[in-house]
């Protein structure tokens, strides 16, 4: 009896157990299908339309603002370098002394024949007073002629005399060269006792002025006149007509920290290359900036009305459009493309398919495919593109109505 009472009460109990783990399992299963994974947060940049200046990179490269090469006039032996090579030197500066002591007989040679010339005109003066007051007694028509020739010769000397006396001179004070202007100097090409002619071909140093400095600039004759379309189509604006500023970026990518403006521009288009120049005037007090430095230059060309979606917030597609991902009224993501945008600084400038207050992803995008529920925080961007505040939503507020 005992045995046919144990089978039963095992198979109840063996049938009890697995029940219970089918329930249990049911339950967990349940849980996990209930509940739902948040929408992810992203940082967005609400969409304002505004006036905002158009610009263009140009490449450039750096120019002395005045550059003399420092030749003699004047042929002899150097006796002195006045200057450190390399140094800063102000106008009237002593660079170079030639020897002058065949110039300075020169000069006594020419004062002594400019007093002889002028010795010889008194006399003359008298003679022709005296043949002035004979003339039809006794002295003929001839000798007063004559004498007064004799009297023009005389000034004629002196007067040779006079530009010899200041050729001498001007000779002399050529031996000292000095600056033309304020600059920097070069490594001197000749030494102390080497012997230089009156304007050799070969220079004695350069002297460069660096403040302020030239920037070369290049831009494609297809941009102009894309850009002079614009204009008069009334999309584009300029303040005056010019250029608004020039700003700099440096071989090292650091920005140079003063403004440039518009000097010239070229009026021709190269045969060659189809661009055309424009030289800008940038102010260079610490000498940062050295001639033949490749510098890169965004200049602001005119102001136009649209949207600007920051270069690190979009891709450009294979036709080269650019795409930007924005959260739409139901916190979905969708992409736009943009067949059309300028360049705004690290920006990129649209004026069609957006409006005002749409929603613009800057941060995460990456990761984000269309369709996906997120979450907006609302951020602000610096002039590079980069996040650099956010303000997020408080907790159990209400997602945004469509």
């Amino acid at each position: 009896m005992s045995r046919r009472f144990l089978l039963p009460s095992l198979l109840l109990l063996v049938t009890a157990t697995l029940a219970g783990c089918n329930d249990s399992g049911d339950q967990k299963a349940g849980a996990g299908a209930g509940a739902e994974r948040p929408p992810s947060p992203v940082s967005v940049v609400i969409m304002k339309k505004a006036e905002q200046p158009l610009t263009t990179v140009l490449p450039g490269r750096a120019d002395a603002f005045q550059t003399a090469a420092i030749r003699p006039r004047v042929s002899g032996v150097i006796k002195e370098i006045a200057f450190r090579e390399g140094s800063e030197v102000k106008q009237g500066d002593l660079l170079y002394k030639i020897e002058d002591d065949t110039y300075r007989a020169e000069v006594a040679q020419a004062k002594a024949s400019l007093a002889k010339a002028e010795a010889s005109v008194p006399s003359a003066e008298a003679n022709l007073a005296r043949y002035e007051r004979l003339v039809g007694s006794g002295a003929t028509q001839i000798e007063f002629e004559n004498a007064k020739v004799t009297l023009l010769q005389a000034q004629a000397d002196v007067a040779q005399a006079k530009a010899a006396l200041n050729a001498a001179e001007i000779n002399l004070d050529l031996t000292e060269i000095e600056a033309p202007f304020e600059g920097v100097t070069s490594a001197s090409a000749f030494s102390i006792g080497n012997v230089v002619t009156a304007n050799q071909a070969e220079t004695l140093m350069t002297l460069r002025r660096l403040d302020p400095i030239y920037i070369e600039l290049t831009e494609s004759s297809a941009n102009l006149l894309r850009l002079r379309e614009a204009i008069e189509a009334g999309r584009v604006s300029q303040e005056g007509g010019t250029i608004a500023d020039i700003r700099l970026t440096l071989e090292d990518g650091t920005q140079y920290p003063l403004v440039g403006k518009l000097d010239m521009s070229e009026m021709a288009v190269s045969e060659t290359t189809g661009t055309f120049s424009i030289r800008a005037l940038f102010d260079n007090p610490d000498n940062l900036i050295l001639p033949g430095m490749y510098v890169r230059a965004t200049v602001v060309v005119g102001k136009e009305g649209g949207y600007l979606i920051p270069q690190r917030a979009a891709t450009r597609n294979a036709r080269g459009e650019v795409t930007a991902k924005f959260v739409n009224a139901q916190n979905i993501v969708e992409t736009r493309t943009f067949a059309h945008s300028q360049v705004s600084g690290n920006n990129w400038l649209v004026s069609e398919g957006i409006n005002d207050g749409d929603k613009l992803i800057v941060d995460g995008f990456q990761w984000i495919g269309d369709g996906a529920p997120v979450q907006p925080v609302e951020a602000t961007v610096d002039e590079q593109g980069l996040v650099i505040e956010k303000s997020p939503a408080p907790a159990g507020a209400p997602a945004a109505k469509p």
